[in-house]
């Protein structure tokens, strides 16, 4: 074999491991792109330092789709960023949604801390249409100050808060634990439960229903390109855009330094950057040793962002019992090519369409610490000031 062609094998096999563990980070990633992180040490202003907590919410492959406009004194208007959308794997922007409701879960959590109540009024001049969003605002926000606001011990883990996308341990989360990760949901009128071997055929069925999902993104050419489309590989290109799926390992480098990683070009089915990285997904998900769902009565857009604000939720909460937890949307999106995999959860969750919706579904356990997800900081998502 030609020394070219190999590099372009394994090439292709080391871009493949490093997006299926989509880490969106490593520990040396470049300062400016975890700045957000260090937190707004030195900001007076309440909107912005709640709006610098805010920004650390889970999004949809990191994409960061949230505008704000803090024109109007003591007011913020929120907007998603049209510019920012996944209208492949996401062609109703239910998922931006969610994202949209992570970042006022958070919002909420940081005026909390400051004695503040946030007086969140959602779709202000109207709402969106069920498969299409447009410029009118997400949310208007007023923070009041009132006495009877106490602090949620969730805000604590804000800064700590991860989505691991390794390995996880086979050993399956404590029964206080699962309880105080579905119980974090509360506030929100959802259906919400974790599968663990107690229920060895749920867990067997759905993690068959994960990998064949998976395996359908990967082998559809414009679903994988979509993903490709925002990979940040090596320092440079991390630091200048500081979100989406951040590459950084040294080979992932060195490849694509030698032009032999096109991301405008899907794998086929069955080259090995396609074929190792569905085997290092099943790896993983076969290891998992629970799962988490919540579940809708309904899919109205309010629902979805208020699916959002309990997911997060439910992420903190398992934070701060020492688990890890990653999304496993695949199967939850609404491409024709994922039907058959949408409509199984749907029915082994007992939440069949269209009456319910499964939410989120995601992994549930230990696994290793790792680092934080770039951010591009505040001043990037302020559209007025």
């Amino acid at each position: 074999m030609q020394r070219r062609s190999f590099l372009r094998v394994a090439g292709g096999t080391a871009i493949a491991a490093a997006t299926a563990s989509l880490s969106a980070c490593s520990s040396d990633l470049p300062p400016e792109a975890t700045a957000a992180w260090r937190g707004p040490v030195h900001e007076q202003d309440l909107r912005r330092w709640v709006l610098a907590h805010a920004i650390l919410a889970p999004h949809s492959h990191n994409l960061q789709s949230w505008l704000v406009d803090l024109s109007v004194p003591g007011q913020i208007s929120l907007f998603i960023d049209r510019t920012r959308l996944l209208p492949e794997t996401d062609p109703h922007s239910r998922q931006m949604m969610m994202s949209q409701g992570t970042f006022l879960e958070l919002l909420d959590l940081a005026a909390r801390q400051r004695g503040h109540r946030a007086d969140i009024t959602l779709f202000p001049q109207g709402t969106f249409g069920p498969r299409d969003v447009d410029d009118r605002p997400t949310a208007l926000i007023r923070l009041e100050p009132d006495d009877r606001v106490q602090p949620d011990p969730l805000f604590g883990q804000v800064f700590r808060r991860r989505t691991n996308r390794g390995a996880y341990q086979s050993s399956p989360p404590g029964p206080a634990a699962v309880q105080a990760v579905i119980g974090a949901s509360e506030p929100y009128p959802f259906r919400v439960g974790v599968t663990t071997g107690d229920q060895p055929e749920s867990l067997d069925r759905q993690r068959e229903i994960a990998k064949e999902a998976w395996r359908i993104e990967l082998t559809t050419p414009r679903t994988v390109l979509e993903s490709f489309k925002v990979l940040r590989i090596g320092p440079t290109e991390i630091a200048m855009h500081r979100d989406g799926i951040s590459l950084n390992d040294p080979m992932v480098r060195v490849i694509h330094a030698l032009g032999l990683f096109d991301r405008n070009v899907a794998p086929g089915a069955d080259d090995m950057a396609t074929t190792g990285q569905i085997k290092e997904f099943n790896d993983h998900i076969d290891g998992t040793p629970a799962f988490y769902w919540l579940i809708s009565e309904g899919n109205e857009r309010s629902t979805q962002i208020n699916a959002g604000r309990a997911w997060v939720r439910a992420q903190l909460a398992a934070t701060a019992q020492g688990l890890a937890m990653q999304p496993i949307s695949q199967a939850l999106q609404e491409y024709p090519e994922v039907e058959a995999p949408y409509r199984d959860i749907h029915n082994l969750l007992q939440a069949p369409a269209p009456r319910f919706t499964v939410q989120m579904w995601a992994r549930l356990g230990v696994g290793a610490e790792v680092a934080p997800a770039p951010r591009r900081g505040l001043e990037a998502h302020i559209v007025k000031a």
